[in-house]
């Protein structure tokens, strides 16, 4: 039986030229181009792998070209097998 259960995952994306031009402006435009142009391609890797409606991408990550996401377990393998991922992980909280 598949998990219904949501937690946070970390998911990386593979190499992007575009991320790393856009990434080398340094300035308040630059930024700005950056963080729409990352917050716009992480949601279209989920609309693509994932029924709407089913995640909850918290917040991306400019410097790392990733993006958080809170996902059931049968989600985050999806994700992993999509070619422009890198790398899927479950948040792990330090005690």
């Amino acid at each position: 039986m598949a998990s219904k259960l949501k937690e946070l995952y970390f998911v990386f994306m593979n190499f992007d030229p575009e991320y790393e031009r856009l990434r080398a402006n340094r300035s308040k435009r630059g930024a700005y181009d950056l963080d729409m142009y990352l917050s716009r391609k992480h949601d279209e890797v989920l609309a693509r792998t994932l029924q709407p409606g089913t995640y909850n991408k918290t917040f991306s990550l400019v410097i790392v070209d990733g993006f958080a996401v809170e996902i059931t377990e049968d989600q985050a393998k999806m994700l992993r097998s999509t070619t422009d991922v890198r790398v899927v992980e479950k948040n792990q909280e330090l005690v």
